[in-house]
Parts: C-alpha cells; structure tokens; sequence
C-alpha cells in the first residue's frame, strides 16, 4: 500500500451497475466536504459500458478495468494497494452518500483511535433503517436460521442474535461485523491484519476480516451519526442470478467456518445446509405447481443449485 497522503480513500467495486455507479459517485462528489479523498472504482468487467462511462463523466477517478469478474475482495484489494488514504472507504456502488457522511465518519474515526473500522447508519428509504451489522457466523445462527422463525419474528432479540434482533440501529454501540456497503477501515489496522481474503469471491468478506481486526484487538463500531441511502439489489446483479449467488452465499459462510471455526464447524454446517435445502426444494416445488408463483419458482431453483453444489461439488462459476 501507498503511504498516506489524502484522508480516505473511497473504494468502489461495479459489476453491470452503470447508473447506480454513476449516481453513486455523483453523491460522493457533491456531497463530501472537510476531508481531502481520492476515488478508485475497479470495474469488475461489466458489459454495460460502466468502465467508458464512468471515465468519461470523471477523469478523476482511478478506474481500475479488470477484464474479468475477480469477485468482491479481490476487486477491493486491487485498490487498496494504490490507495494512498489514511482511511479506506468500501462504499456499494448502489448507495447514496447523505450530507457528508464520509467527512461525518472520517471525523468520527479520528476520535475514536482504537476502532479499526466504522459503518453508519443505513437508510432503505428516508422512514426505513436497513439492519446492517450482525454477529461473526455460527452452526447456532444457521439452525436457527433453517428453521424459519427469524423470518416471522423479525424484531425478536431471541430468534434472531445473529442480526441483533430488537436494535434498531438508532445508537453507537461496537459490533462484530461492519456492512461492507459502508465499511470505513483504518490503514493502520491493515497494515497489521492484511487486505480482505481473496478465497471469497462475495459474501462473508467482510466479516473474515472484521474477525481479523477484532483478534488483533481492533473495535468494529457502528454510529448513527452519518448516514446513507442504500438502493438495495444492484451491486451485484442479483436479480438476474440469484441461484449463482445463493450457492456463493453459502459456499462463502463454509469458508469462514473451515478457517476461523475448524473442520468440525465447517462439517456442522455444511450438514444443516443440505438437510435444509431438501425440504425447502420440495416445498417451493409444489408451491410453485400449484400457484404459478414464479418468486416460488425461482426459490425452487436457489434450494437445486445449493444441492447440486453440497452433494455433487458441482463447480460454482463466478
């Protein structure tokens, strides 16, 4: 890494977000004050002219083309490495940043020296707060998972510890894992733990490296005190494969189990993965038969692709 000689370094990762990349970076611009900050934007070969588009309307930035998708933290690696900020920003490239959020957070981070990195509040919509944060992952949080209940209880601190059920985010408190649509890094926390792990192509990055920053004895703090809107479902085009990314999902928490967990937690859950994938393949199955649901349907299609990698090793392609 470059050594520091602006304030943040603002990292973007597009993949065939062309609008919201560039909407995205207008709000950076426009709306980020009292800090000095360069932008890199690594541009994971998209084939909807993100790369010409966003060189064009900002000769600024530092575009990075890659000339295939590397996934989510090698993207981000590749920039960090020039990155020459005394803070890294990770910011979703389906996010807007709100009355200058980066120079609230910035400042925020130089009050608090013992937080390696920071996230802010979240808005879906200027009366909804999106849950960002949760717990490092658990066999107990996928069981709980699996069983259906987190999702009829959203609110409950019970059935659901792992998203900090009952929290509201409306007040500071430290976290084990910071969103990574808004993580602001400290250098010197990477300096001393290393980049993001590239055996993740996306998915539980984030939470491999706050793990990381909080075994080296570094805070992961969440503030209320900035603000973003986050336009969810863009960043990584997952409407259109959904099945894909619903395997990755997985195959990214089995990761995280085998090296921070051990092999025993790394088989707890692949287990309980397939024992309820099963079900749940069947059921969507009849419900879409019956109903004509194509929601039913494409779940259907999510649980098959999860079997066909738990049981078969089927090769998942980025």
């Amino acid at each position: 890494m470059c050594p520091a000689s602006v304030q943040v370094s603002v990292i973007v990762v597009s993949y065939n977000t062309r609008e919201l990349t560039l909407e995205c970076l207008r709000s950076v611009y426009e709306r980020t004050r009292d800090v000095t900050f360069e932008v890199f934007v690594v541009d994971n070969a998209s084939a909807d002219g993100s790369a010409e588009a966003i060189a064009a309307e900002f000769p600024q930035v530092h575009l990075i083309a890659n000339h295939e998708n590397r996934g989510f933290a090698a993207a981000n690696n590749q920039a960090l490495r020039l990155a020459r900020g005394r803070y890294f920003l990770l910011l979703n490239p389906d996010t807007l940043v709100l009355d200058n959020a980066i120079g609230k957070m910035v400042a925020y981070m130089g009050a608090h020296p013992d937080v390696g990195c920071a996230g802010c509040q979240v808005l879906i919509d200027e009366h909804t707060v999106q849950q960002t944060c949760f717990r490092f992952p658990r066999v107990s949080y996928h069981l709980l998972r699996a069983t259906g209940l987190p999702a009829l209880f959203p609110h409950s601190a019970l059935l659901n510890p792992d998203r900090y059920g009952g929290w509201h985010r409306d007040g500071e408190r430290d976290v084990d894992v910071v969103s990574g649509m808004f993580l602001l890094v400290r250098r010197e926390a990477v300096e001393q733990v290393g980049l993001m792990d590239e055996d993740y192509f996306v998915y539980a990055e984030e939470a491999d490296w706050c793990f990381r920053f909080w075994k080296h004895g570094w805070r992961c703090r969440f503030t209320p005190s900035a603000q973003i809107i986050h336009r969810d479902g863009g960043s990584h085009s997952t409407k259109q494969i959904s099945a894909r990314m619903f395997v990755q999902q997985q195959k990214s928490l089995l990761i995280f189990h085998r090296k921070n967990r051990g092999w025993w937690s790394w088989a707890a859950t692949k287990v309980l993965f397939m024992l309820s994938m099963l079900p749940r393949y069947v059921i969507f199955c009849a419900r879409s038969a019956v109903t004509r649901d194509s929601r039913a349907a494409q779940r259907a299609r999510c649980a098959r692709a999860a079997l066909a990698f738990h049981l078969c090793g089927r090769p998942l392609t980025p």
